[in-house]
């Protein structure tokens, strides 16, 4: 029997094949979870050769099965409240309750775009999905928790750009700035209830967030994109701003996330965990 036999997990952003919360979901599945995935694309599409085919949400549901646990798949936009409270509707009504939320939802948005040439639009875009998307969840879960809310969990991602500033991205610098503070304030709320919420902030990870930024990267340099994709995988690798020389593989940070979720960590609320390779 795994150490979270019995308890439901929810976990966003887990449509992608080479994502964090499929990982996440993999890994709460093994350790004996049921799970529910939730992603806004039933199956998003990835660039990466060999990719081709994805099943997306619906394949990895099929893995969890596999596993031996159930599992169910959700399509909902979490900068939607109506979206978000169907999904965990639907979740309870299968499931009965949610044990352990983990929210890896998010975009990158722009990478290179000075703030006095960032459109509104644009800044709307990343503020609504990473942090408004962030309350809307949470908020929603955490509902849900408050009967019996000893042992439950809440793992939220932030970001190394949520204590430091990059330039060209002022949208996802405030974005993951603010789910800090959302963060650690929902973990001094819930306490009372004996949930714990912490945060995780990532560094260079090797996933599908990517994607987007090779995109954009062949439309300027007017190649396609299959060069693109051909030009990042024979990168050396993160250069020196990583002291272990390497971007961190999505399995690891589901090893963090488990450890977060189990009773291992029952005393730890309210904080923000790096992992980074050392940056």
């Amino acid at each position: 029997m795994g150490s979270l036999n019995g308890k439901v997990a929810l976990v966003t952003g887990a449509a992608s094949k080479r994502g964090m919360g499929h990982a996440v979901a993999l890994r709460l599945a093994k350790e004996g979870a049921d799970v529910a995935v939730l992603d806004k694309y039933a199956a998003p599409q990835s660039i990466w050769p060999g990719d081709e085919g994805w099943g997306g949400l619906n394949a990895v549901v099929e893995e969890v099965k596999a596993l031996g646990k159930k599992g169910l798949a959700l399509v909902a936009d979490v900068s939607s409240g109506k979206e978000v409270d169907d999904a965990v509707a639907k979740t309870l009504a299968k499931f009965k309750k949610i044990d352990v939320l983990v929210h890896c939802g998010g975009i990158r948005g722009a990478m290179t775009k000075p703030i006095v040439d960032l459109s509104e639009e644009e800044w709307r875009a990343i503020i609504d999905i990473n942090l408004t998307g962030s309350f809307l969840i949470a908020k929603a879960v955490a509902k849900t928790m408050l009967p019996n809310g000893e042992g439950k969990k809440i793992v939220l991602f932030g970001s190394k750009a949520a204590t430091q500033g990059y330039i060209g991205s002022s949208g996802y610098c405030a974005s993951k700035h603010g789910v800090l503070g959302l963060g650690r304030t929902l973990a001094l709320e819930l306490a009372k209830y004996k949930i714990n919420v912490n945060i995780i902030n990532t560094g260079g990870f090797d996933t599908n967030l990517r994607d987007q930024a090779i995109i954009q990267r062949a439309k300027e340099q007017g190649i396609s994109l299959a060069e693109a994709v051909a030009q990042e995988a024979k990168k050396a690798g993160p250069g020196p701003s990583i002291p272990l020389g390497r971007l961190g593989k999505p399995e690891e940070i589901a090893d963090l996330v488990f450890f977060l979720v189990s009773d291992q960590s029952a005393y730890i609320t309210g904080k923000t965990i790096d992992i980074d390779g050392g940056a």
